[in-house]
C-alpha cells in the first residue's frame, strides 16, 4: 500500500443488476477481480484499490446523475496499450454503447492522447487511456 493512492470509490447506481453487467466485463478486462458482493451492491478489486457499485435507495432516485452538475465528472482508467483501447472500443459498438466525440475518436483528448470515451448505464463518463507511444531516438 502507497500512502495517498485511492483505496475506494463507491458509486451508487439506479440499475445494480444493469450496471455491474456493463462495468463487470470491462473491470475484468484491466485486470480487477470481483471482490465482495451483497444485496444492494457488488465490488472489484485491483491491488489495493477497488471500486463498489451500491443500489441507490428508491427514494433518491427522483434525481438522475449528470456529469455537469457538482460532484463526480468521469472515471479513467490507464489502458495497456492502443489494441486494448480498440478492443474495449469494438466491445462497446458491440453492446450498442455510444462512444462519445465519435468525431474525434481515438484522440478526442489531443494528437498524442489515444482514447475511448464513454458512459455507463446512469450517463457516468468513462474513459480508457492508452499509455503514450515512445519513440526511439535514431
Amino acid at each position: 500500500m502507497t500512502a495517498g493512492m485511492v483505496h475506494h470509490i463507491e458509486l451508487y447506481v439506479s440499475d445494480l443488476d444493469r450496471s455491474t453487467k456493463f462495468w463487470g466485463w470491462f473491470l475484468e478486462d484491466l485486470g480487477y477481480e470481483p471482490f465482495q458482493k451483497w444485496d444492494s451492491g457488488q465490488s472489484w478489486r485491483l491491488g489495493d484499490t477497488y471500486l463498489v457499485f451500491v443500489q441507490t435507495e428508491e427514494r433518491f432516485l427522483d434525481v438522475p446523475y449528470h456529469r455537469c452538475r457538482t460532484g463526480l465528472n468521469h472515471l479513467a482508467f490507464h489502458g495497456r496499450n492502443r489494441d486494448q483501447v480498440d478492443e474495449i472500443t469494438s466491445r462497446l459498438r458491440d453492446q450498442g454503447v455510444s462512444i462519445l466525440y465519435p468525431d474525434r475518436h481515438p484522440f478526442a483528448g489531443g494528437d498524442e492522447y489515444y482514447a475511448v470515451y464513454f458512459e455507463d448505464p446512469d450517463r457516468i463518463k468513462v474513459e480508457l487511456v492508452a499509455p503514450p507511444v515512445t519513440h526511439k531516438g535514431t
